[in-house]
Formats: structure tokens, C-alpha cells, sequence
């Protein structure tokens, strides 16, 4: 790796976070040495050996200003995020929410970074932590067992991980639309959705047959843990009869023109790519087996003849305790230019995840420059996810998507909620600004802001 380490900063991992950090360290003159094991080595949950593969949803989630994640997205596209604007550029109708055509949007990530004159490309595994002066890791919450035996030894204590469910996808052809009607919730985005209604009868049953659906078993050295924002659908199910109509299948903002009233439930179908030809059953991420699978989803009214082009499945994740080892720039207190990113980090969700590449890619770029990272304004975004990765209470550290809850109240306090939210989004992007110009001009702060040096923030 030390010849390596003369062509440029390192970035192992070409998953969002890498590839993010990657372009923003290239975009801005400094070269980069981009690793990747797949296609030579695949992991359980990829298919291709192109860049930014998204493995379970292919919605990145709310775009409004309103929305935490919206506005997180929007501070990014001001840094010049290479994955949003591939995304804006392949997304498929999804409501309020950014939703792309995994394919094409994994195809367009691949051929930009391949095709930048500072990036070089190495097809190869990574089995430890390359012993250069700045890396960027982010192998992802499937790293392979060599190289995460490595991080394991440099944190110092063993990884925390949980398991997280991928949705299924089925073949536009085979849904009933007889039985479906197209909308998004409360009129937002057209008719971006296909809903498939069920009655209470059809849902109970439904809801009868999931809980008893055989699963795939955890292996005996496998600990089931799941992510409270990505549980299995039935999971979910098994914590009360109802819950699954105040989760994944509510019926509220939904009307039926058939019949000019609210669904007892409601099964939403996302699109998946741009020519319309899969959808995704929206939050149905699952452990259930194949045979099942088939068999349960299938008694939805309007899935009954579906054929599926990809089933769920089950696949671990792993993270570090990031409060013990990061600091707010996502680089390892014990050792100056390592960089975590992505959701081996302690982030959670795709825009989280291309959100630490963006951190992590800009400080790599200065530690190469021989210049000290910047960390950003606590009252951003993306500051207040560095935060909470670095500043929680350790002993009780897991991994959350970004929410208003982690920025600071506005100064005045407003009692509607949305204009509230708009008011903290106004402040992230005015702060933003001020702090944009700062890496432009490459000026670093002497001393770390006071608000990232305080008590834990617990979560």
C-alpha cells in the first residue's frame, strides 16, 4: 500500500460513502486510489460489481425541507454531491420521497468515478487497514471477515452489529390492477404508488398467515438484532394485531375511487426503475423464506399472480462504536488521516451514509494537504450527524437516520411544527454558506467548535 499511498488518498469500498468521498477529494485536485473487491468478491446481499449498489430500497427517502432528510440532502447538493445529482438525475416517481432506478443509478455512479482522470480504480480485497498517511474507510456494513477482524483489532473491543431486511420486488406485469388503484398519500406526487387495498377480513388473514410464516433461522453464532427504523415486516406483526396498519400498510391520506372510502389497510408498490417494468411492496423488508414469501405475499388481492424478480432476504451489519473511536469529521481519534465512513461508522439509511463519504472525503483531502479537518456547524445537518456519531453516550450507541431532533431548537421557539422545521432548515443553510466558504478558501479553524466539545449527546 505504501507505493499506493503516493498516487493519492486511499478510499477502500465503492459503496455510497466511498464513492462520494472519492469524488469529492478528486473534484477538488487531490488524486485518489479507489479500492473495491466486487465483482472479484462478492458479498451476500450484492449482485453486481458496480459502485453504489442499493441492495434493499431504492428510495432515498423525503426530499422536502420539512423533512430531516430532505434537508440533509439539500446541504449536500449545495457541497456538490455527486450521488444526489446522479440520483435527481435517474429518479422515478416516489411521492415526496427521492426514489431512483437502482440499476441505471448504480450504472451512472460506476462510469463517473471510472471515467475522472485523478481516480484510479483497483479491483481487488482490502484485507487490512492500508498503512498509509490518508485513508478513507468504508467497506459498509458488509465488510469482509479479513478486513473486519483488522478494524476489530484497532477498535479495540469487538463490533456491534444488527440485521437488516431487504424488501421484495415483483414484476409490474403480474400485479392485478383490477384490484390496485395509483396515488401517493394525501394527493403528494401524483400517481406515483400502486396501492393494494385489503379489507378487514383479507387483512387479518393476511396478518395471521405472516406471523406464523416460516423464517430463515439465525446461524448458532448469530445474535438477532434489528434497526428499530428497518424492522422485518414480521417482526412488526408479531407485536400486535394492528400494528402493521399504523406502520407499512396504514391507510391514512389513501382513498379508494372505487368506492370513494379509506382501505382497512393499504399495501403500497414503489416503482423500481424507469421503465416501469419492477416495483417494491414499500417497508415489507423481511426474513421470511422463499416458499413463504411467495405463498403469504400472495394473498394480498392484487399480488395474488405475482412473480418476483428479487425476493427479501436477511443480511448482517456491522458498525464500530463510533462515540469511542471517531471524531465529528469521521476521522479515528488514535490515529490522524484514518477516516470511517459510511454505515460500518455508525450512520443509517443511504443519504446518512453518502452524507459521512461527503464529511469523511473532505477531510481526507485537507489531512493530505498537511491542513487540519473542518467540522461542520453544529446547527447543519450534516454537522449534527457528526455529532451524534462522536459526541453520544457510548454505552448506549446505535445507529439513527438524520432527525430534527439531533439539531439545535431555533432560538424562537414556533408551536407548528412544519414552519418550526423550516425555521431550523433555514438556519442549517444560511450556516452552510458561511462554512461553504471557509472550504473553498481552504481556511481551518485553530481550535474545534465548542458545541462538538461539550457533554455526550445521548440518544
Amino acid at each position: 500500500m505504501s507505493k499506493d499511498s503516493e498516487k493519492g488518498v486511499i478510499v477502500v469500498g465503492a459503496g455510497l460513502a466511498g464513492c462520494e468521498a472519492a469524488w469529492q477529494i478528486a473534484s477538488r485536485g487531490t488524486p485518489v486510489m479507489l479500492f473495491e473487491m466486487r465483482p472479484q468478491r462478492m458479498t451476500p446481499a450484492h449482485c453486481t460489481g458496480d459502485f453504489a449498489e442499493l441492495v434493499c430500497s431504492n428510495s432515498l427517502r423525503g426530499n422536502a425541507l420539512d423533512q430531516a432528510a430532505g434537508l440533509l440532502k439539500e446541504e449536500m447538493r449545495r457541497l456538490g454531491s455527486m450521488i444526489l445529482r446522479v440520483a435527481d438525475e435517474v429518479h422515478v416517481p416516489g411521492g415526496s420521497a427521492l426514489a431512483v432506478d437502482r440499476a441505471l443509478f448504480a450504472r451512472r455512479v460506476t462510469e463517473t468515478l471510472t471515467s475522472h482522470p485523478l481516480i484510479e480504480i483497483e479491483r481487488r480485497e482490502v484485507v487490512r487497514i492500508p498503512d498509509a498517511p490518508v485513508v478513507v474507510l468504508a467497506t459498509g456494513p458488509l465488510t469482509s471477515d479479513s478486513l473486519a477482524a483488522c478494524v476489530a483489532a484497532f477498535v479495540g473491543e469487538p463490533h456491534l452489529c444488527f440485521y437488516d431486511a431487504i424488501s421484495p420486488i415483483v414484476e409490474a406485469g403480474s400485479i392485478e390492477i383490477s384490484k390496485a388503484f395509483w396515488g401517493s398519500r394525501y394527493g403528494k406526487g401524483g400517481d406515483d404508488y400502486v396501492n393494494c387495498p385489503l379489507d378487514e377480513e383479507q387483512y387479518r388473514t393476511f396478518h395471521d398467515a405472516l406471523v406464523a410464516a416460516e423464517r430463515v433461522a439465525p446461524r448458532d453464532f448469530e445474535e438477532e438484532r434489528h434497526f428499530e427504523g428497518c424492522l422485518p415486516i414480521e417482526v412488526m406483526a408479531r407485536r400486535g394485531r394492528d400494528t402493521l396498519r399504523f406502520g407499512p400498510l396504514k391507510p391514512v391520506g389513501l382513498t379508494d375511487p372505487r368506492s370513494g372510502k379509506r382501505p382497512f389497510a393499504v399495501v403500497q408498490l414503489r416503482q423500481d426503475d424507469l421503465a416501469r417494468s419492477h416495483y417494491s411492496l414499500v417497508g415489507f423488508q423481511t426474513r421470511l423464506t422463499r416458499p413463504e414469501q411467495r405463498r403469504v405475499f400472495r394473498m394480498i388481492p392484487a399480488l395474488a399472480r405475482a412473480e418476483f424478480a428479487r425476493f427479501g432476504q436477511i443480511h448482517r451489519n456491522t458498525y464500530i462504536n463510533a462515540p469511542r473511536i471517531l471524531e465529528p469529521t469521521f476521522e479515528a481519534r488514535r490515529r490522524t488521516g484514518l477516516f470511517v465512513a459510511g454505515q460500518v461508522s455508525g450512520v443509517e439509511g443511504y443519504v446518512e451514509s453518502a452524507a459521512s463519504g461527503l464529511m469523511a472525503g473532505m477531510g481526507a483531502r485537507l489531512r493530505f494537504l498537511g491542513r487540519r479537518p473542518l467540522e461542520f456547524p453544529p446547527e447543519t445537518a450534516l454537522g449534527a450527524l457528526g455529532i451524534h456519531v462522536s459526541r453520544s453516550n457510548p454505552k448506549a450507541f446505535h445507529p439513527v437516520n438524520i432527525a430534527f431532533g439531533l439539531l439545535p431548537e431555533p432560538l424562537n421557539r414556533v408551536r407548528d411544527r412544519r414552519r418550526r422545521r423550516l425555521a431550523v432548515a433555514q438556519r442549517a443553510i444560511e450556516s452552510l454558506a458561511d462554512f461553504a466558504a471557509l472550504i473553498d478558501a481552504d481556511v481551518v479553524k485553530e481550535e474545534p467548535s465548542p458545541a462538538s466539545r461539550g457533554a455526550p449527546v445521548t440518544s
